[in-house]
């Protein structure tokens, strides 16, 4: 993925007004503006303009609106969303019904922003901390472009800062500064915010603030690399039976498979624990691989069970590649859902299949 941060700039604290600033970090102002200005015209010059060629429609693509306007009645076929099942029809004709709704123009997106220690690792230029704000920079400014309205809700050792729905670039810019501005908590602390917060990250907690914030229906994204305390798979679920969720995961190739460098010390980001590691050894590369898939499983699975879109975005992709073939996926299910776009041929050897399985 193609680095547009600043050279030399490092990392700027979030505090609250008056609140003293470690020696040696830059100030949240002007700077600050000025950095999160620099960056959004690059995206938009290059990411946003690539995305504008290449995705055929604006509201077709990567999300749908919430949808007022009753279209059509037509049998509920696999892949539908229960949630627009028709019962009175299903009930009058026992077949199964589903509501087909006319897309609506004006949408609603929240950025659920995991900031956490853990996003700032990064083993080459870019760190996922910087995907995440690539990503949001871009997929805001597509979607206020269009008149919709994007909030957000940060979160470091806590939910801290809640970013109302709004629309325009000086929004989007809001955003990304914001994230920009984000204190890094030193590993094994947390910021003191009238409650008590724990050092490792509670992403059950930045999911259960959005089901309580966000209140209309509308498209949720939640940007974390899911290196979280267990629990949040209910939460992501619940979140989903209201809103349309995509989880968008953030990773580093290094956390999947440990090249042969000697010994080195890894550090955890958040609570700060070191370990002296041997990385020569095979057995201990191939240990740390096993256990990194099985992580893998384990985690896309309870994506899957939650019922939610997935998008994967590593610190060594392209942004633009990984958001086209992102769209193309949904494109395909939506093809599917609505009946169209299978052979005859293929749709016989599936029910054949599932027929089979039965």
């Amino acid at each position: 993925m193609r680095n547009w941060w600043p050279r030399n700039r490092q990392p700027a604290p979030h505090a609250l007004p008056n609140a003293p600033r470690p020696a040696g970090t830059i100030a949240a102002g002007p700077n600050m503006a000025h950095d999160a200005e620099k960056v959004l015209r690059r995206l938009e010059w290059s990411v946003i303009r690539r995305l504008d060629g290449l995705l055929q429609g604006d509201y077709r693509t990567l999300m749908r609106g919430s949808g007022l306007d009753l279209a059509d009645l037509r049998e509920y076929q696999h892949h539908d969303d229960v949630r627009h099942m028709d019962w009175n029809v299903t009930a009058r004709t026992s077949v199964p019904h589903v509501r087909v709704f006319t897309e609506d123009r004006e949408m609603a997106a929240w950025f659920l922003l995991d900031l956490s220690p853990s996003v700032d690792f990064g083993s080459g230029t870019q760190r996922k901390r910087h995907v995440s704000a690539e990503f949001v920079a871009v997929l805001a400014r597509m979607l206020t472009r269009h008149g919709n309205r994007v909030g957000a809700l940060l979160y470091g050792t806590g939910v801290d800062n809640v970013i109302p729905a709004r629309s325009g670039r000086r929004h989007v810019l809001h955003v990304l500064q914001a994230m920009l501005s984000r204190e890094n908590v030193a590993p094994g602390g947390a910021r003191k915010l009238g409650v008590q917060e724990s050092a490792s990250t509670r992403l059950a907690d930045l999911l259960r603030a959005g089901a309580n914030v966000i209140k209309r229906r509308s498209t949720v994204f939640v940007v974390s690399d899911y290196i979280s305390e267990p629990g949040w798979e209910k939460p992501l679920a619940q979140l989903a039976m209201r809103h349309e969720v995509v989880a968008v995961r953030l990773l580093d190739p290094l956390e999947l498979d440990l090249p042969d460098l000697g010994l080195l010390t890894l550090r955890d980001a958040e609570t700060g624990e070191q370990v002296l590691v041997d990385t020569h050894n095979p057995g201990f590369r191939r240990r740390f691989a096993a256990l990194a898939a099985q992580r893998e499983g384990d985690l896309r699975a309870s994506l899957a069970r939650a019922g939610v879109d997935t998008l994967e975005l590593s610190t060594d992709d392209d942004l633009v590649d990984a958001v086209v073939r992102f769209s193309e996926l949904r494109k395909q299910r939506t093809r599917l859902s609505s009946g169209g776009g299978v052979p005859r041929h293929l749709s016989a050897a599936s029910s054949l299949l599932h027929g089979r399985a039965a």
